[in-house]
Parts: structure tokens; C-alpha cells; sequence
């Protein structure tokens, strides 16, 4: 890390030093403040999923709440507080007015510029399409690529994703970092917010690359500042150079904790455990075996990283699950279980979890794209076609969004479609495209095996204290699911207006999927996408000006 920083701000009235292209979310980090906002009861929150989803890293910007700390960049002179449940509205700076809204109307939009909106966009470029790529994020090269917000790449991955974002830009699509789709309409409409300024986008074509997020480990204290998801610990590091803590402990299953966990421990972090929840990979030689002839190459790269953990005395403990989280002064005591021994206890910095992983699919289920439910990994996949089509005419679904697959197979995925949406649109330049199907194919083959060696299938909440926090935003325990199944058992639907889950500003994201599979329990109904909450307009928090600009720009067209 950098001792270097050019910009200064303050938090609740503190000095606090910056790096350039740092967050604000990483700023305090690196500071140790990891409390950022109060909540209507009274509790602390921080920053958890560190890539916009989870609204819970919200503070007070220069007099305007509602901003999310792991989306937001100081800038010198800036008034940054934490934010209070119920603020004096009186008192609330109000935002500037919404600039004129742009309209754009390319061949093939993709909105998501990482490893699969970014592949897709090269691909649809050559074929000779005109193409707009949108991204919430301030940087291109999504979650798998994380690129640095300054300075060099820091390892392979991250210079694969440079290049990755330069070949789309020297292609000549057009890419739009900063744009938070908000609304998407019948007749492939989409309205997006760029720092207050309206975006309408109605192309011919589009593909939705948006990604996926990380499932928690809903025990009670997770939602503890300090408390994060193994991807936000890693968004710290390798886009900012911000530790998430001295002492870090990392739970749930997946090679992603092993990853994280030995990037943490070279750039200096003290990991004091590393809890696997499935049974390691040498009690089950048959699978392992199957992995290994799948992908060499991955498969022996998976054998180092866990060698050099053993090097750095980095504790696995296999058959091993978070139990519980709780506060001890500055230090969070984190509380883990054995097959079939007695708890044990951790004291860290910062405890990192992931057990598994959610599609962001709420634009293709607010068109109408067909979905199923994957009981194998316990979320929803999009239906598509073999040029990857979803079932509405025109829309396409790539890479974690439409069901886990990995960035190998989102690059195959990307190049396939983006062929395809090009052809749709009217322009020719499909080869390529049986290579691509056989490269998938392998992705896809190796994919399969590899989850078989962990576990990321849904917890089982039937175990769990009533106290335990299940809807993080309107604070709605699993005491009070429980209560509401009595009231009105028949539906997610009807449990969210009895009891709240789901409306907060997340809409249901984390205990969406909770709540579906309590009532699938409750009732013996099979899980399928009418189980979920319905998606709405809008799918993100937006500013009201920003709805009526776009709104404006609308009524105006012929």
C-alpha cells in the first residue's frame, strides 16, 4: 500500500486521508471506522457486500444522505457523517436537479462490463454492430477482474482483466462506467442514472451481463460491522490496497475463500482461520480426481494456493460452520462448530463469508425471461437458447446473472452472444461460434465437478435462534418469519406484507431467497420463480429528479 494520499475529508467532524481513486468505504477501513449508519433500532452497520447491493454502508455526503460508501469517492473538502435512521427532513440538503436525459439507441446494449458484457461487446464489435456497454461501477472489469482504481495490476488476473477492458475500448464500443440501470420495460427499454443525469436506452438487441452476489451465512451477528462478504474483503484489497483488518478470519465453502484468504496474507493481513464447510478434498479422491482431468491446469493451481496457505501456518479446518458473531470491544468473537465437536472461538478484525452465490437476474425477471430453479446450488437460472436467448425475443442473458458458471465460461458465453445479438440486429459474423460451444462445454464440465468438492447449497434455518437477523435492512428476524407463516403461510408474497422482509432498500436481495425456502418448507410447495418476491420499478434506489427527467425525456419523443 501506498503511504501517498492526495485528498483529505472528514467523518463526523474526524480528518480522514484518502488515496486517489480510493472509496469511501475503503478510506474509513483503512482508518479503522467501520461503523457507518444507525439503523431505526438502534444498531450498527457497516460496510457487507462492497459492490453496491446490500445498501447497508450508508452515510451522510455534503449534506445528502443515502450514499453508498462503497460506491461513492471522496474528494477533498468533502463532509462525509454517518447516517442516522430517522433524519430531521428540515434539515436534508436536497439534491441538484437531473440534467437533461440522453437517449441512445445502439445496435446491442450490454449492461455489465465484466469478463462477460466485455467479451460480448468485442465480439458484437467485430461483427460490426454498434454497442454501448453500462456498468454501475466506476471502473470496468467486474467482480472476477476487479481492476486496481490506481496504480499496476497486482497479479495475472488483474492484467488479463486490463487488457480485457482495453480490447473493448480499442474496439470502438462505447463504455459507460457509472450508469445504474434503475427500470427496464417491455420493448427493451432501459432507464438509468448517471450522477444525476438520466440515460434512455431502447437498442434493438441486448444482453444482460450483470454478475452475480455472494449468498451470507445468516447467523446471528452477522449483520456486526466488520462483518463482510469474502468478495468485499477482496474489492478492498485488490481495487484499493485497504486491508479489511489485521486479524481476519474467512468462512463458508468455495475456492474463492482459499483465494481471498492468500491474497489477504501476502499483502500483510494475519489470517486466523479459514472455515470450510464441506470435507476436504482428499476424503473424496474420486471427485477430486474427476476435477483434476476436467482442468489440469486450474486444478493444480487450486494444490498451490492451498500448499502456500499450509506455508503461511493458515489454519483450514474442514467440516467446519459459523455458529455465531458477536461483539468484544474493538474485536469481533466469532463462534464455529466441527462435525461433531464443541464450539470454538475466534477474536478478529474482520470475519469474511461466503456460502454460495445469487444471480443479479432482477432485470431479465422484470422482462419476463423464464426461469428454474437449481436446487444443486439454490438459486434461479435463466432459461436460454443455445446462441444463449432468453425466452423474450431479443434478450440475451450471459455469464453469473442467468446461473453460476464461472469467468471462464462468461467469456465463451460473451463471445457467443455478442455474435448472435450482432445477427439479430442485422449484421453477419458468426465464426467462431462452434469453438466457442466447445470451450463452454469444457468450462461448463469443469464447473460441475468442482462444486461437487464443496458445499454451497442453502443453510438449513430450522436450527437457527429466533433472534437471528434475516431481512438486514427492515430488521426482520427469523422469530418473526416464524410468527408470520402462522398469520398468512401460503407465499413469500404474503409473508413480506405481514412481517416487512423485503422491503428495504435492498428489495430483498439477501432474504428474498430465505424467505422463499421457509415458505417452500412450510407448505411442501417446490421452489420455482413465483416463489421469489416479484422484481419492481425501481430495482435500484434512485433519486426522484432523476425518474421525472426520464420521465420528461419520454413524453417528449414523437
Amino acid at each position: 500500500m501506498s503511504p501517498m494520499t492526495d485528498i483529505v475529508f472528514t467523518f463526523n467532524g474526524a480528518q480522514i486521508s484518502a488515496r486517489s481513486g480510493q472509496s469511501l468505504a475503503a478510506a474509513l477501513t483503512e482508518a479503522d471506522l467501520r461503523q457507518f449508519r444507525n439503523t431505526v433500532s438502534g444498531a450498527q452497520r457497516g460496510m457487507f457486500c462492497g459492490m453496491g447491493v446490500c445498501q447497508d454502508c450508508l452515510v451522510t455526503v455534503d449534506g445528502i444522505p443515502n450514499r453508498r460508501a462503497c460506491m461513492t469517492l471522496p474528494v477533498t473538502g468533502m463532509a462525509v457523517s454517518g447516517q442516522i435512521a430517522l433524519p430531521d427532513l428540515g434539515q436534508i440538503q436536497a439534491p441538484a436537479a437531473a440534467h437533461p436525459a440522453r437517449t441512445i439507441a445502439p445496435d446491442v446494449l450490454i449492461i455489465g462490463a465484466g469478463a462477460a458484457g466485455l467479451s460480448a461487446a468485442i465480439a458484437a464489435r467485430r461483427a460490426g454492430a454498434s454497442v454501448t456497454v453500462l456498468d454501475e461501477r466506476k471502473i470496468a472489469g467486474g467482480q472476477y477482474y476487479k481492476q486496481p482504481a490506481s496504480g499496476s495490476a497486482l497479479d495475472a488476473q488483474q492484467a488479463d482483466g486490463a487488457a480485457l477492458v482495453a480490447q473493448a475500448e480499442a474496439s470502438g464500443a462505447e463504455l459507460i462506467c457509472g450508469a445504474e440501470i434503475w427500470g427496464a420495460f417491455d420493448g427493451l427499454l432501459f432507464l438509468a442514472d448517471i450522477d444525476g443525469a438520466a440515460l434512455i436506452a431502447q437498442p434493438k438487441t441486448a444482453i444482460v451481463a450483470t454478475g452475480a452476489y455472494e449468498r451470507p451465512l445468516m447467523v446471528p451477528g452477522w449483520t456486526l460491522p466488520g462483518v463482510m462478504t469474502t468478495g468485499a474483503a477482496q474489492t478492498l484489497w485488490r481495487s484499493y490496497r485497504t486491508l479489511a483488518g489485521k486479524r481476519i478470519a474467512v468462512c463458508g465453502s468455495g475456492p474463492l475463500n482459499l483465494q481471498v484468504a492468500l491474497e489477504l496474507s501476502r499483502g500483510g493481513a494475519e489470517i486466523v482461520l479459514i472455515a470450510e464447510k464441506a470435507a476436504p478434498p482428499w476424503s473424496r479422491p474420486a471427485a477430486a480426481l474427476s476435477l483434476l482431468l476436467a482442468n489440469p491446469t486450474l486444478s493444480w493451481e487450486g494444490i498451490a494456493m492451498l500448499r502456500e496457505l499450509r506455508a503461511r501456518n493458515v489454519q483450514v479446518e474442514y467440516r467446519t460452520q459459523l455458529v455465531q458473531v458477536e461483539q468484544r470491544a474493538s474485536a469481533l468473537n466469532a463462534t464455529f462448530r466441527r462435525a461433531g465437536e464443541e464450539p470454538f472461538s475466534v477474536l478478529a478484525d474482520a470475519l469474511c463469508m461466503n456460502g454460495g452465490f445469487e444471480p443479479q437476474n432482477e432485470i431479465l425477471r422484470l422482462l419476463g425471461a423464464d426461469m428454474r430453479y437449481d436446487a444443486a446450488v439454490g438459486h434461479l437460472r435463466c432459461a436460454r437458447s443455445g446462441l444463449l436467448e432468453t425466452s423474450v425475443p431479443n434478450l440475451y442473458a450471459i455469464g453469473d446473472c442467468a446461473g453460476l458458471g464461472g469467468a471462464p465460461a462468461a467469456r465463451a458465453e460473451g463471445r457467443i452472444a455478442g455474435r448472435a445479438a450482432a445477427a439479430a440486429a442485422g449484421h453477419s459474423g458468426m465464426e467462431g461460434s462452434i469453438r466457442d460451444q466447445r470451450e463452454l462445454h469444457h468450462h461448463r464440465r469443469f464447473q460441475a465437478r468442482l462444486w461437487k468438492l464443496y458445499d454451497i447449497t442453502p443453510g438449513v434455518h430450522a436450527d437457527l435462534p429466533d433472534e437471528t437477523m434475516i431481512c438486514r435492512c427492515e430488521e426482520v428476524t427469523l422469530g418473526r418469519l416464524r410468527e408470520g407463516l402462522m398469520e398468512q403461510p401460503g407465499h413469500a408474497g404474503t409473508l413480506k406484507r405481514s412481517t416487512r422482509v423485503g422491503m428495504g432498500r435492498c428489495q430483498g436481495r439477501y432474504c428474498g431467497p430465505v424467505a422463499a425456502r421457509i415458505v417452500s418448507a412450510a407448505t411442501g410447495k417446490p421452489i420455482e420463480d413465483l416463489s421469489f418476491f416479484a422484481p419492481r420499478v425501481p430495482i435500484k434506489p434512485v433519486c426522484i429528479s432523476a425518474i421525472l427527467a426520464a420521465q420528461d425525456a419520454l413524453d417528449a419523443r414523437p
